[in-house]
């Protein structure tokens, strides 16, 4: 592979895939989505090109132009600002983008919206891969990430919370509970997880747990829950005293410095 398509969400991760193709010599096209996507990706990228979030049929466009059949999600959209007010005029979606949104998708959960997305672009011969190619050192292995393992009551709520996280996240709800004395003080929707664990820290008021987990059937490609060190500050802010996160199945970025932010905090971290 010389060329691949990174078709830009927000956050980090669409920064680590650009490094870990460039340490493979493959070149990056980045197709960045408005308001969503850091500008820094031009520092990592060989050229950027940029979108509205539902200008389906030109992100096609570009990926063909640029002689890209292979290419990667990676990174978060903001789901919540689907129903912000002027919301046609703020993503100007073009006849593909409607066409999907409005006539080939049975519900508007993320893994029907980005799947059909996904069928979209093999219909123009790009093929979408997983979003951890070159990268899949960023997903957490077993065990106690940090120097603090979960206490015994930190445990017992977190083998309550996980059936009922992986639940929710079958369900295509979240992927995140919070819970504290085997009670759930929150569950996470379109409002997206660090909202949910300030709104459960805020009932908790401290040494609440969070689980974050993915839907059963995971399809790499996309939708692949994401922690790092924003949500370790989170954490901090919203009182959880500790994160469950699942192994194999979470993406963790810039490891090294969510680590030492959750050992100074005295938070403690574990993938199951």
């Amino acid at each position: 592979m010389e060329k691949i398509g990174l078709i830009a969400g927000n956050g980090r991760f669409p920064l680590l895939f650009a490094q870990g193709a460039r340490e493979n010599n493959v070149q990056v096209v980045a197709v960045g989505v408005e308001g969503e996507t850091n500008p820094e990706i031009k520092h990592y990228v060989e050229s950027l090109h940029w979108i509205k979030l539902a200008q389906l049929g030109k992100l096609i466009r570009i990926l063909k132009q640029e002689g890209i059949t292979k290419a990667v999600m990676a990174g978060g959209l903001t789901k919540s600002s689907m129903y912000s007010r002027f919301r046609f005029l703020k993503f100007r979606p073009d006849w593909r983008g409607i066409t999907l949104f409005y006539r080939k998708v049975r519900d508007r959960n993320d893994h029907t919206l980005l799947a059909a997305v996904a069928d979209e672009l093999a219909r123009d011969g790009i093929e979408l891969l997983s979003s951890v190619t070159f990268v899949p050192q960023l997903l957490a292995l077993k065990g106690c990430l940090t120097w603090r393992s979960p206490s015994q009551r930190e445990t017992e709520d977190i083998e309550f919370g996980w059936p009922i996280a992986k639940e929710i996240a079958h369900r295509q709800i979240g992927q995140s509970v919070v819970v504290k004395e085997k009670v759930v003080l929150a569950v996470e929707a379109i409002e997206g997880t660090d909202e949910a664990l300030r709104r459960g820290g805020k009932l908790g008021r401290e040494g609440v747990v969070a689980i974050k987990v993915a839907r059963e059937n995971l399809d790499l490609r996309f939708d692949i829950p994401t922690v790092g060190p924003e949500t370790v500050k989170t954490l901090k802010d919203a009182g959880v005293s500790c994160l469950a996160i699942e192994a194999g199945k979470t993406l963790v970025l810039d490891k090294g410095e969510m680590i030492r932010l959750a050992d100074k905090e005295g938070i403690s971290i574990i993938a199951l």
